[in-house]
């Protein structure tokens, strides 16, 4: 038996940052991890896609280049190399982190972890042997999260014809159609990609919007760009009688008051994600889990169990890496006897990097109508902004949703290029408890992109200049 401070199940973006920064404040530790470090952000999630996502919008760049003067003859689009290119990717990141590890003397044990009482973890390993470790301060449950199938309409997952976004990852070449079911920011963004590269694609929502957790405004902005590309929006639909063949599947879509039979070569499921809970040892430790499955903890991360502790997917609330990145930072300060500001989950923001892209902090305008809040509301469109018209991005807005009478910032949402990097002027703001005037006194580079926030933030005091 090995002794550490912190030993840690699950090497993704909670476990290995929780785990560095453990070993930063002098702590020794050890990663319990079964696959490559990274997690699934990195193997399977937020680094490949994002990857193919560049490729996706090279493919349309090119598509415009005659605009700029530059002709370009017999583009093909082969989505093999790109997806071989998104892998190659995925895996330097993942060494990465194996560099980090050597770098800050963090032990990766390699193998599936099942938690004992007594602050242990028992490793089956590779080739089959089985050790336990101890854990001296504390054993921290990042496991994270999977990829789920809709068995209960007929579509289980088979790695043929229904495929998970895993499953995507590693496809050698994108389909002639595609059912894509549910419109959160992965059925979007696969949406985006397999229409880039010549895919007929069928977006299909059971919610009355996409992207359904964003702003109404946001969502509808982005059906209007799919739309134009020739994507086959459908939300409210109810799928039925579903087949699955080995040449395709076939389905009953009612939407939009007509229904129709839907065929297709492949049906990509993106409909959520469940906690890795099961087969962990949570139950032999006498560890709770709340109504839906996660793991129940308080704001501090602490089980009902002492000296268990869960962070990341497997422990609720969204199921973000960054959310799960920061957890890890800030029980490892609690750990290392540092002062911690505890995580702020209501200022955690949500990013799709499909094209255009999408990304918000806090309330959206139906919250702030829900909870019977005064406000203000003000808009910019890209369309008016010069940074966009000369890159020729001018789909989007950004949006400011603004105290009536304080001026603090209730929310924000940003649709239009680069949507993802500008939403961080106001995760800052926001969490520093700025006003929309106290962003107006700073002054914004012309031309930006950025020049838009200035601009919605002078809109929602009523002074908006450009538009």
């Amino acid at each position: 038996m090995a002794s550490f401070d912190v030993l840690v199940l699950g090497g993704g973006p909670a476990g290995y940052v929780c785990a560095i920064r453990c070993a930063q404040l002098g702590l020794q530790v050890a990663v319990v991890e079964r696959e490559a470090l990274g997690g699934t952000c990195v193997i399977w999630g937020c680094i490949p896609a994002k990857a193919l996502l560049e490729s996706a919008g090279l493919a349309q760049k090119l598509g415009k280049a005659a605009e700029h003067g530059i002709t370009i003859d017999g583009v093909t689009l082969d989505f093999g190399p790109a997806m071989k290119r998104s892998r190659a990717v995925s895996q330097q990141n993942s060494k990465g982190v194996e560099f980090l590890f050597k770098k800050h003397k963090v032990t990766w044990i390699r193998g599936e972890g099942v938690l004992e009482k007594g602050k242990k973890v028992t490793v089956t390993t590779a080739d089959g042997k089985r050790e336990t470790h101890e854990a001296r301060k504390a054993v921290v449950i990042a496991t994270g999260s999977r990829v789920k199938g809709l068995p209960q309409v007929g579509l289980a997952l088979d790695r043929q014809v229904v495929l998970s976004s895993d499953d995507v990852l590693v496809a050698e070449k994108a389909p002639a159609t595609m059912a894509i079911v549910g419109a959160g920011a992965v059925g979007c963004e696969f949406a985006d990609v397999f229409a880039s590269f010549g895919t007929k694609v069928t977006l299909l929502e059971v919610a009355p919007t996409i992207l359904p957790i964003e702003d109404a405004d946001c969502s509808a902005e982005l059906a209007k760009a799919f739309k134009k590309r020739k994507i086959d929006v459908r939300t409210g639909a109810k799928i039925s009688n579903v087949k699955v063949g080995k040449a395709g599947a076939t389905m009953t879509v009612e939407a939009g008051g007509q229904t129709e039979t839907l065929e297709v070569e492949k049906v990509l499921v993106a409909a959520g994600r469940a906690p890795n809970v099961e087969k962990i040892g949570l139950e032999a430790v006498g560890i709770a889990k709340s109504e839906r499955g996660f793991v129940k903890i308080n704001a501090k991360f602490e089980t009902n169990v002492p000296g268990y502790y869960a962070i990341g997917d497997v422990a609720g609330n969204q199921m973000l890496a960054h959310k799960g990145s920061r957890e890890g930072h800030v029980l490892a300060d609690l750990l290392g006897g540092q002062h911690a500001h505890l995580v702020n989950y209501g200022n955690i923001p949500s990013c799709t990097y499909c094209h255009p892209e999408v990304a918000s902090i806090g309330l959206t305008e139906q919250a702030c109508k829900d909870q019977q809040l005064d406000y203000k509301v003000g808009k910019f469109p890209f369309s008016a902004n010069g940074r966009a018209r000369t890159s020729g991005e001018t789909d989007g807005f950004v949006k400011i949703i603004r105290g009536a009478k304080h001026g603090e910032i209730l929310g924000a949402h940003i649709v239009g290029a680069h949507a993802t990097e500008m939403i961080h002027e106001l995760v800052v703001a926001r969490e520093n408890e700025f006003t929309v005037e106290e962003i107006d006194l700073a002054v914004h580079a012309h031309p930006t992109l950025s020049e838009a926030i200035g601009e919605a933030v002078l809109d929602s005091l009523g002074k908006m200049l450009h538009a």
